[in-house]
């Protein structure tokens, strides 16, 4: 029996004790109503909290599984995309093909004592084509093979040698090692910097006071923050063409300071230039060479100054020689520059006092993508009381000989 029968029945009993009116009764019905309606309210909404609160604990369960169950499917997918790298890896994955070419259009006009020479006229010239293949074998080791492609006035044909072949060990930025044929400290060096290799040779390798790259063991790295960086090599002596045995080995190296935009650097050579082979009937001195160079390089600008001196470079003979040269380009914009260089040179100051060589350039150049360089040039080398075999050919004579040069200068490279 619920609460209100008995209350009912209750006050049902005293009205008729009491003789109440039917009124009391009624209002009292209707209160009790509206008290069991909102009993039942309340515990419909405890027994909502009760479900909530069971439920509760349940969530982080579901979401834990959620997160390991993505987990399982993103270590299944990195193993199968690692599984199928593994099965599609050659060895071309660690291998890259560069390539570079020096070419120009141009008129020429060469004159020894007046004389007009073979070699003047108009004409296409591709002066330099590498072929480079480089191959990672793993953190530390990796190897080159670079070919270079010219015309060999002497063969009247063109010719294909190899410019680079060595294994690499970078055991860190401070110390690596190369050993076979790759570049030298000085040549490459004041080539990046300079920037228009591809309009002439730099200034001790156009003279053929030093080249580019040569055969041995090579070092190099970069310390504090390659705020200092240093490269020495111990090598044949005969340059890239020529590799072969003799006595001793040479060694070249430099050591520049690179702050901000300011480079600082000094190098030298001391060797017999390969000449001391064995029964070699020629008496050899040893050849030596101081380097210099100070230059500023930004985006925009680069200027800079190298200075060399030399002795018994000859090696059969004692002699000496100097020269300088300065250089500047200006960039208006990426695509276009203006430039222009000069060279003086003293090659034979004890034997050939008088004797001088002057050259310079000056140019516009025009880049219409990365990978391409125009350039319009103006190139003048002379020579006085005597003459030197430069980059140009033969330049003076017993009195004078000019070799004066305009056209399109161009590099592509990828």
């Amino acid at each position: 029996m619920s609460a209100k029968n008995i209350i009912l029945g209750a006050i049902a009993v005293a009205s008729v004790a009491s003789g109440a009116q039917a009124k009391t009764q009624t209002a009292v019905e209707k209160r009790l109503d509206e008290m069991e309606k909102t009993i039942d309210a309340q515990r419909a909404e405890i027994d909502s909290l009760k479900a909530q609160v069971a439920q509760t604990p349940q969530q982080p369960a579901e979401d834990v599984a959620t997160v390991s169950d993505l987990q399982q499917i993103q270590q299944a997918v990195a193993e199968s995309t690692a599984a199928t790298k593994k099965a599609t890896k050659g060895w071309w994955s660690d291998t890259k093909v560069t390539g570079r070419m020096y070419w120009d259009l141009s008129t020429i006009q060469h004159d020894i004592n007046g004389v007009d020479q073979p070699d003047q006229g108009v004409g296409f010239d591709i002066k330099r084509f590498y072929i480079g293949v480089d191959h990672k074998f793993n953190d530390i080791f990796s190897g080159n093979i670079t070919t270079d492609f010219q015309y060999s006035s002497a063969l009247s044909a063109t010719e294909l040698y190899i410019k680079k072949a060595y294994l690499e060990a970078k055991l860190s930025d401070a110390l690596v090692i190369r050993a076979g044929s790759t570049d030298l400290p000085w040549v490459p060096f004041v080539e990046d910097v300079y920037g228009y290799r591809y309009v002439e040779n730099t200034l001790i390798d156009r003279t053929k006071f030093g080249t580019s790259a040569d055969w041995g063991v090579h070092a190099s790295g970069k310390l504090a923050g390659g705020l200092v960086n240093y490269a020495v090599a111990v090598v044949d002596g005969a340059g890239y063409k020529k590799p072969l045995r003799s006595q001793g080995m040479d060694v070249e190296g430099r050591v520049n300071l690179n702050y901000q935009s300011f480079i600082v650097g000094v190098g030298g050579y001391y060797g017999k230039l390969g000449k001391d082979t064995t029964n070699s009937a020629t008496k050899t001195t040893s050849a030596s060479r101081f380097d210099a160079l100070v230059a500023y390089k930004t985006d925009t600008w680069r200027l800079g100054a190298e200075y060399f001196s030399a002795d018994d470079w000859a090696v059969t003979s004692k002699d000496s020689a100097e020269g300088y040269g300065v250089f500047g380009s200006y960039q208006f914009n990426p695509q276009w520059g203006v430039f222009a260089r000069y060279d003086y040179v003293e090659p034979n100051q004890d034997t050939k006092s008088k004797l001088s060589n002057d050259y310079y350039n000056v140019g516009i150049s025009y880049s219409p993508a990365k990978i391409v360089d125009f350039s319009l040039v103006y190139k003048h080398d002379t020579a006085e009381n005597g003459t030197i075999a430069d980059s140009n050919g033969t330049i003076g004579g017993s009195i004078d000989g000019d070799y004066d040069e305009i056209g399109i200068f161009s590099q592509f490279r990828f």
